[in-house]
């Protein structure tokens, strides 16, 4: 299992004490210091079946600053994200070829 883990949120740190309690092995990014290419990106999208808008932190200042809405491009809010990683709704766990946003942390049960 990968997490995109933020450790200043509580609930990446719980969403990731539930994948260490489960047993599961884990490897931990902290996207905040290893940033997303487009390609890793798109492919998160995929596996978690959204678009690119519903994975993104609408009440960050950094949204309304860029001016993005439900009607920006999946390539403009891709690019946000890529610049601006804070952006993204944390933590997103990643099995295999699925993948949950942690929110609630309990959401990574269905991975389990």
């Amino acid at each position: 299992m990968i997490i995109y883990h933020n450790p200043r949120c509580s609930k990446s740190r719980q969403a990731l004490q539930l994948c260490r309690e489960a047993g599961s092995e884990i490897e931990v990014i902290e996207y905040l210091k290893t940033p997303f290419d487009e390609l890793v990106l798109y492919d998160l999208l995929k596996k978690l079946g959204k678009k690119a808008h519903e994975i993104v932190r609408t009440k960050e200042e950094v949204y309304s600053q860029l001016e993005l809405s439900a009607d920006s491009t999946e390539d403009e809010i891709i690019a946000a994200i890529i610049k601006y990683p804070a952006l993204l709704e944390r933590p997103i766990v990643v099995k295999g070829n699925r993948a949950v946003i942690g929110r609630p942390p309990e959401n990574v049960k269905t991975l389990f």
